[in-house]
């Protein structure tokens, strides 16, 4: 049940809803739980819930549009730039405050899912290690 909820709280923090996942990694880790375990749950609940952000970021372009808020041409510039320096910038993914919108985005801008999968998943991941590293160390 401790991975499952970890899971699910990883998944909701990724989406634009605000919450963080963070503290219960931490408490699971001092906890002794599997520390394999509970990194896999939490970056693949993280992972999934921005995978949420880039699908509601493809299906919001039409509404964009349609509201005037954004112009065929800009977002054809704009997914100029963001295939350009996309992955770069979805590195940060991870980041609190910018990381669920620039998932959006993404989304939005029609970024290849293949890439924006992949460097997410690292982002991710490398966040949950460094938390995890750093709390074995202090413990």
């Amino acid at each position: 049940m401790v991975f499952l909820t970890l899971f699910f709280v990883a998944f909701i923090s990724a989406t634009l809803f605000p919450m963080g996942s963070e503290a219960l990694l931490v408490y699971n880790i001092n906890q002794g739980f599997n520390l394999f375990l509970l990194l896999f749950f939490a970056t693949i609940g993280n992972t999934l819930g921005s995978l949420v952000n880039y699908f509601l970021g493809l299906k919001g372009e039409e509404y964009l549009e349609n509201k005037k808020i954004l112009n065929k041409e800009k977002i054809e510039k704009y997914k100029r730039f963001f295939d350009k320096y996309g992955s770069l910038s979805l590195f940060l993914s991870w980041m609190p405050i910018i990381g669920d919108p620039l998932t959006f985005i993404a989304g939005v801008l029609k970024y290849n899912i293949k890439k924006f999968i992949f460097i997410v998943l690292i982002a991710k991941f490398l966040r949950y290690l460094f938390l995890a590293l750093t709390t074995l160390a202090l413990i």
